[in-house]
């Protein structure tokens, strides 16, 4: 056995240990999918206090209905105490390990030290997370008319340990306005607008006002409460209306997909290239080195452990370091990894060039666009309805992608281009060159063209270091296999992968702007 190959089987059992050990540490880790929801929510609340001129009440009412549903803030109030529950009960599950853990600080403990701190870290975050629900929930049931619910609420947060002393004040302050006779603080104002945002801060400083007699102040309000809910029915007409239509026209497609398999056999456009492999000149053992040596040890290890920490410590980057600042090092640090594992892939196969026509293949001329488009039509209802029965087996925990979350709550338009060029350009392109153009064309020296898809979309699933994500993205993986098959052109799976990276961005920042 060469020392090359004793290396690769060492370092693919350590490649194992890693992602293992990644995927169970995201486990703990909260998914996005609730902030997500939770962001609509707020629009939707928003969207509420919608009333335009030369309206009738009642033609207002039925088109209210129609986007926003019978009772918004009934639907407000089910979703916040869902979360709630779902962080509760994390809360409770990481005080019990923390209860296991020893509290002795000495060097053969460090590991479980780190344990505590990380899970010390999570339980600070659920904390302040409930501290906000809580706040917001007292809110919606108040507009509901449910005060003596709001009041208890609101009374239950001022007596919970460890929280928040703003949180707490701000839950005095709103308990006090709700009151009767109601009871303001001379700090009321200012505690509302730091920790409500939204709907929830227009509804508390109305009351404000109101009590107050502040009618210059209250009738500002109320002219921006009408601007927000314009912007907010128009957020919402791009993160449900068009998704929603992108979706119908995607279970048509499919259908008519299946309806033309089922008549016209090998002759339809599902059955194209369905059965046909690469020639792969070259074994699995080059397979496996470059995603070992390329996209593990160059990439995750040697760029994310050792190159990508000293240029923090070189660069004179200020701390804590701005949104602008991460977005920069993000596709930094994701141009290196992907140059790494790209410059490995070359010289493994640099012996076997020039590579028959169907390898890598680029081709402007052909119908890819078509294909890239339907494609992302078809994948999304497919993966929406994985994302929900995977939400049911997962209830909130699983992690998800960091750089949602970044992109969620960052307002800033140029870090906003910066994660687009990350996301919606490098990422698609290297991507779909790997996983798509050289990982899946591989696979068929050993497996058929299905098998192929479904290996390679389940590599590229946990890739993403996500246990959550590993269903959805896999499914994605899947319809990008299925169209780069059928289309035999790589710019088919990455103007996909495109327009779906870029479609979750743009939501994204729409869904955090509701939050502001």
């Amino acid at each position: 056995m060469t020392i090359k190959r004793l290396l690769l089987i060492l370092l693919t059992l350590v490649a194992i240990c890693f992602y293992s050990l990644a995927l169970f540490n995201s486990w703990q880790e909260p998914q996005i999918q609730s902030s997500l929801e939770l962001y609509q929510t707020n629009i939707l609340l928003q969207a509420q206090e919608w009333h335009p001129e030369n309206t009738t009440p009642e033609n207002l009412e039925t088109a209210k209905t129609a986007f926003l549903g019978k009772q918004p803030l009934e639907t407000a109030a089910k979703q916040y105490e869902q979360v709630r529950k779902s962080a509760t009960n994390n809360l409770e599950k990481i005080t019990k390990q923390l209860a296991k853990l020893p509290t002795v600080s000495v060097d053969t403990l460090g590991t479980q030290n780190t344990q505590r701190q990380e899970l010390q870290k999570s339980r600070n975050q659920l904390q302040k997370l409930i501290a906000q629900l809580d706040l917001r929930l007292g809110v919606i049931q108040s507009a509901k008319g449910n005060t003596d619910v709001a009041l208890q609420i609101w009374t239950d947060l001022t007596k919970t340990p460890d929280v928040n002393p703003d949180f707490a004040e701000t839950a005095l302050v709103l308990a006090g306005i709700s009151s009767d006779p109601p009871r303001i603080l001379p700090n009321a104002q200012q505690l509302i607008e730091s920790n409500l945002t939204g709907w929830f801060r227009f509804t508390s400083l109305t009351k404000l006002y109101r009590l107050q007699q502040r009618q210059v102040d209250l009738s500002n309000l109320l002219v921006q409460a009408q601007e927000n809910a314009e912007g907010a029915i128009f957020k919402l007409g791009i993160v449900t209306t068009l998704p929603l239509l992108t979706g119908v026209i995607g279970v048509v497609l499919l259908i008519v997909l299946l309806i033309q398999r089922i008549f016209q056999g090998k002759n339809s456009l599902w059955a194209k290239n369905e059965g046909l492999s690469w020639l792969t000149p070259w074994d699995g053992e080059v397979t496996l080195q470059v995603f070992i040596f390329g996209f593990f040890f160059a990439g995750q290890i040697i760029i994310g452990q050792f190159v990508m920490p000293l240029l923090l410590t070189i660069l004179p980057i200020t701390r804590p370091v701005n949104i602008q600042t991460q977005a920069f090092l993000l596709l930094f640090s994701y141009l290196l990894v992907a140059s790494g594992a790209l410059t490995v892939l070359y010289l493994s196969i640099k012996s076997f060039l020039p590579l028959t026509s169907g390898w890598f293949r680029l081709r402007f001329k052909e119908k890819w666009f078509l294909w890239g488009l339907g494609g992302y039509c078809v994948a999304l209802p497919i993966v929406v309805l994985v994302s929900l029965v995977n939400q049911q087996l997962w209830q909130g925990q699983g992690g998800s992608n960091p750089l949602l979350q970044l992109v969620l709550d960052s307002q800033n338009s140029v870090a906003l281009v910066v994660f687009f060029c990350t996301a919606g350009i490098a990422a698609p392109l290297f991507e779909e060159f790997l996983f798509r153009g050289f990982l899946l064309p591989s696979l068929t020296r050993y497996l058929p063209v299905w098998g192929a898809i479904t290996v390679s979309s389940l590599v590229f699933a946990v890739a993403h270091l996500s246990l959550s994500e590993i269903l959805p993205l896999m499914s994605l993986g899947m319809v990008l296999g299925f169209i780069y098959t059928r289309s035999r052109n790589l710019l088919a799976p990455i103007l996909l992968h495109s327009l779906w990276n870029s479609g979750t961005l743009m939501s994204l920042f729409i869904l955090g702007s509701s939050g502001k």
